[in-house]
């Protein structure tokens, strides 16, 4: 993550690394793949590389990475 950039109140769009993401349009949030919730930039800890995708929260992106419950 770009520490140096600014949040602000919008949508950002964010490069999704292996362990970090670089900010490349400065926003207060991403948002879920799997469920379209907003999530706070701060608070951003599940995403795929492969797919360039945000998730919410572990299921989420359990779901996201194709992974079933009853499987």
């Amino acid at each position: 993550m770009n520490l140096q950039d600014s949040f602000g109140d919008g949508e950002a769009t964010v490069e999704y690394r292996d362990a970090e993401y670089v900010v490349l349009r400065p926003g207060g949030f991403v948002r879920c793949a799997v469920t379209g919730v907003k999530i706070p930039l701060q608070s951003l800890r599940y995403w795929n590389v492969d797919r360039q995708e945000a998730y919410a929260d572990a299921a989420a992106a359990l779901q996201g990475f194709g992974y079933r419950r009853d499987a």
